[in-house]
């Protein structure tokens, strides 16, 4: 669905996008992740036909979307991160509006209508002003508008920016509900709601790819550290004894209780120590009352990738 090369956007005495070369299957989500700045809604420009690349090549459905940019048009619904929706228009007299311009007529028109607002739950709110909605009710406003001539392919920049944590779940089950008709490519902040969705992730930073693998995969192989949380009675702190145990690179104190102490031992991405802390208690005559593995999130491994990048450490 997306075949991307070499692609490049530079503005003066600035590169924002630095030959990137990717491709998204039909059918997949993929989240399009990094930091302010990175080049993600440069790239996500470039391939719903709003700005021309500098060089490189990018594809949508075999089409070109600096030479072909009215068909790629028609095959990408792109909702931005700050949707420039109409204001002093009412919800439906919108979405009729904006249907009406990407081609959608008579009966069409108003069934789609009203399907895209039963989708995005707009449909109690169709005969509000936009001006007066909520932040949250923009964005699924906008949604609507990206879905609503059927594209093959949906871009979105922050579609969950502005909702409250029930919403963004709503958004997450209508994201996978429609990758049946739809390939979709999601740039977020919120990584958790990546590794609940995306099938994919691809990390950019500074213009050019860091990583390209799914969540799980990304959390297992790279260099990532996990933690070990425990929680044991002694009579003095045993941090250094914790923190000499092989594969441990720091060890936090995070609290004490009438001779308990609790400690988060940060160690080697692949790496269990559970066994070593259990046999060093025991050989310490110590009561161990808690004891459990932190595994890497999908944030652990972007704040690595990135400060590896800038060449920082981004764990003690």
């Amino acid at each position: 669905m997306i075949h991307v090369h070499e692609l490049t956007k530079q503005y003066a005495g600035r590169t924002a996008v630095d030959r990137l070369s990717f491709d998204v299957e039909a059918g997949e989500i993929v989240g399009f992740l990094g930091p302010n700045g990175a080049g993600k809604s440069t790239t996500m420009r470039i391939l719903s036909g709003y700005m021309p690349p500098t060089s490189g090549m990018a594809l949508v459905d075999g089409h070109d979307v600096f030479r072909e940019s009215l068909e790629v048009r028609r095959k990408v619904g792109y909702m931005p991160e700050m949707a420039p929706l109409y204001h002093d228009m009412r919800v439906k007299e919108y979405l009729h509006f904006r249907a009406e311009l990407k081609g959608l007529r008579g009966r069409d028109l108003r069934h789609r209508t009203g399907e895209v607002m039963e989708l995005c739950a707009v449909t109690d709110v169709r005969r509000r002003v936009i001006g007066n909605l909520s932040k949250g009710f923009k964005q699924r406003v906008a949604l609507a508008d990206a879905l609503i001539h059927r594209p093959k392919l949906l871009i979105l920049d922050e579609p969950t920016n502005g909702l409250d944590p029930t919403q963004i779940r709503g958004v997450r089950e209508l994201l996978r509900s429609l990758r049946e008709q739809h390939t979709i490519l999601l740039s977020t902040h919120i990584l958790h709601e990546v590794e609940q969705t995306c099938d994919r992730v691809i990390m950019i930073h500074e213009g050019k790819i860091q990583a390209c693998d799914t969540p799980r995969n990304l959390t297992r192989s790279l260099r990532a550290t996990s933690l070990v949380h425990v929680e044991l009675q002694s009579a003095t702190d045993v941090a250094k004894e914790l923190e000499a145990l092989p594969g441990v690179r720091k060890v936090m104190t995070s609290k004490t209780d009438k001779g308990w102490r609790a400690y988060a031992l940060r160690v080697e991405s692949q790496t269990d120590i559970r066994e070593s802390v259990l046999d060093l208690a025991t050989a310490k005559g110590w009561r161990i009352r808690e004891l459990h593995r932190q595994l890497p999130t999908l944030e652990d491994v972007f704040v690595e990738l990135a400060a590896a990048d800038s060449g920082a450490r981004p764990f003690g």
